[in-house]
């Protein structure tokens, strides 16, 4: 993926983060290392719900904000899509 695409995608992260969330990520990633192990947390518990709600088959499940969450998680734990593919 070039550099323009990357940083298409990463700015439609960070909006959506923002908006399912309420997180900001670049406020986030610059946070003390405390604030990034709640919003870890946080992540990891609204991904759960999420998760739930997908296996109970509830009308409110939305497939485009659990991914949006995962990869939120994974960018805060340092994970990059390259990387990940590799594992």
């Amino acid at each position: 993926m070039n550099a323009r695409n990357e940083e298409r995608m990463s700015a439609i992260q960070r909006a959506a983060l923002q908006i399912i969330a309420g997180i900001d990520m670049d406020k986030l990633l610059r946070a003390p290392v405390e604030e990034q192990l709640q919003a870890k947390g946080r992540l990891n518990r609204l991904i759960e719900r999420e998760r739930l709600r997908g296996m109970r088959g509830h009308w409110s499940y939305d497939l485009n904000r659990h991914i949006a969450l995962k990869q939120a998680l994974d960018r805060l734990c340092g994970i990059k899509a390259k990387q990940k593919s590799m594992l």
